[in-house]
């Protein structure tokens, strides 16, 4: 690995196997090129592929360009929501492989001006600078019903509504500018598991929240299911448990090829309805080498669909 890049692609060879079967030929679609790792190795093993990689940070597309330059003939970074640019390219291009990584680079999480960590001196969290919706914004204006369901729905978090009445009655007094004002006021009142800091999942759901995360899931699936490109392997590594949920079921629902209700004794629907297939019922997940270099990529996810 390259000592100058700035973040470690996860699951890179996880990665590589999921792509084995895609067509030699068409264009490889990175819906989240972050600091092109996962796109670079592809260039490099696929020959005869084009890729394109897409993301809403313009930091990550201005880095990614100069580092994929020797491949310019074969590499286009678009700036943007995938799920904006996706359907577009779903119907303009010849496409052999989709992927997308969740989660957060490590160069965002670490430069504590970008405001994702417990150490941050702000409260940013956005993944496009350019957006108006801040974690800042949430934490010190949104109801507190707002936050409760936040932090019930995407941390899963038991105690949410302690949670919430902490931030609102500790902005009451002064607004909550930091992450590490925000970490120490949730270390209060939430419990400690393990080595995990205890507002590891209140900062996940506030993150988001703030980039719509979840839609944005659904809305990229949405348009590969609307315009399924025919013979592509898609790859979709996840982070949380409520992303791996949604990824895993949309799989399984293209993958059934009899869609009859429950309860019908025989097939009435033609028994031709799978769009694909799922490739391995169980997600890859970090190996053990992986996790003592890269402790982030512990809890990230791969899961791999062939369409026919």
């Amino acid at each position: 690995m390259d000592k100058e890049r700035p973040h470690i692609p996860v699951l890179l060879d996880e990665v590589l196997h999921c792509f084995e079967k895609m067509p030699e030929d068409g264009v490889f679609i990175d819906c989240t090129l972050g600091y092109a790792g996962h796109t670079e190795a592809v260039l490099e093993k696929f020959p005869h592929i084009k890729a394109i990689g897409i993301d809403r940070d313009m930091e990550a597309i201005e880095y990614s360009t100069k580092l994929l330059e020797r491949f310019k003939d074969r590499f286009e970074a678009v700036h943007g929501r995938f799920s904006d640019v996706l359907p577009k390219l779903l119907q303009s291009c010849k496409v052999c492989g989709v992927l997308a990584d969740f989660g957060v680079s490590s160069l965002q999480f670490d430069k504590k001006e970008r405001g994702f960590s417990f150490l941050s001196e702000n409260l940013d969290m956005r993944m496009d600078q350019s957006a108006e919706l801040s974690a800042y914004h949430i934490v010190n204006r949104y109801p507190q019903s707002e936050l409760e369901r936040i932090f019930r729905e995407y941390a899963e978090e038991r105690a949410f509504k302690r949670a919430a009445r902490a931030i609102v009655e500790a902005r009451s007094k002064k607004p909550i500018e930091s992450g590490k004002e925000l970490a120490d006021i949730l270390a209060k009142v939430l419990q400690k598991r393990g080595k995990t800091h205890p507002a590891t999942a209140i900062f996940q759901a506030i993150r988001i929240e703030v980039n719509d995360e979840l839609g944005e899931i659904n809305r990229v699936l949405d348009a590969l299911q609307k315009s399924p490109p025919k013979g592509a392997v898609v790859g979709m590594i996840t982070f949380h448990s409520l992303e791996d949920r949604v990824v895993k079921r949309r799989f399984k629902e293209w993958s059934r090829s009899c869609i009859c209700p429950p309860g019908v004794f025989r097939c009435e629907c033609g028994n031709d309805h799978a769009l694909g297939e799922m490739t391995g019922r169980k997600p890859l997940v970090a190996s053990v080498g992986e996790i003592e270099r890269n402790p982030r990529s512990r809890s990230a996810k791969l899961r791999c669909f062939r369409f026919f």
